[in-house]
């Protein structure tokens, strides 16, 4: 089933998996308003909706976003206020309690860049470039790069990024740790869509709790996570995929998970 969320960006739900296309590629997807309101419409959609397992983050047209469009200036109101919003966007796909992986192609720049590896997994194909382009616009990062790329590359990594705004490759992102993936061109689709199936044949409750625990962990004690790992497990016993885990161990055979609460 697809539906737009206005002609700036796509929503195709399909077997559990729901793709959002940022649909600008005359502009190499550069983020403008329409495409921001159809971002937040679309990760609302993907938090609330049964039946969604997977999310697949992508742009049209042979690139993935070229960062906030400035093309039309920097818009009306407080830039503060403006920031807000942008923000509440970058939140909520941090907090998407299903799987998130970015299919990147082409450029990833800017925001666009930070919308990517604000993803749980990225996909990239080897022509694929990354960067951190706040710097020659005489601006900082923003979209959460200051969060997110130290935690992913380090900060010696995270500052290099920032501070010097380079463009790096496909296969430096990998090499440094920025994305997770790095495929032919022609493969990314195959690799997305193999990444995909793996993440939605997988217990959705738990994988909902592994994020959570995972996302936390860097600003917890030990003592604060083994809690929070305590208490998602008890979640997951309460559930039906645990027992359907031990059933399909003891019977030789792959275990079919729901995600449903036991009764």
């Amino acid at each position: 089933m697809s539906e737009d969320t206005g002609d700036a960006v796509l929503t195709t739900l399909d077997d559990e998996v729901l793709t959002i296309t940022i649909n600008r590629p005359q502009r190499k997807n550069a983020a403008d308003a329409a495409v921001w309101e159809g971002l937040e419409a679309a990760f609302r959609r993907a938090r609330r909706e049964e039946g969604i397992r997977v999310v697949v983050l992508t742009g049209a047209g042979g690139d993935f976003c070229a960062g906030a469009d400035l093309s039309g200036g920097t818009g009306e109101g407080h830039p503060l206020r403006r920031l807000h919003y942008l923000h509440d966007i970058a939140l909520a796909l941090h907090h998407l309690p299903v799987p998130t992986v970015a299919k990147v192609s082409g450029v990833a720049v800017g925001a666009g860049c930070n919308l990517a590896i604000g993803c749980d997994l990225v996909v990239a194909g080897r022509s694929a470039r990354f960067s951190e382009i706040f710097a020659q616009r005489g601006l900082s990062l923003d979209f959460g790069g200051s969060w997110l790329l130290p935690k992913i590359v380090g900060l010696q990594q995270a500052k290099r990024l920032a501070l010097l705004a380079e463009i790096i490759g496909a296969e430096e992102a990998k090499e440094i740790g920025l994305i997770t993936y790095v495929v032919d061109d022609d493969q990314l689709d195959a690799k997305t869509d193999e990444i995909v199936g793996k993440l939605r044949s997988g217990a959705p409750v738990a994988l909902a709790q592994s994020k959570v625990l995972l996302n936390e962990a860097a600003d917890k004690t030990l003592r604060e996570a083994l809690e929070g790992e305590s208490r998602a497990q008890t979640i997951n016993f309460g559930g039906t995929d645990p027992a359907a885990a031990f059933d399909a161990f003891m019977a030789k055979r792959r275990p079919e998970f729901t995600g449903e609460w036991a009764k």
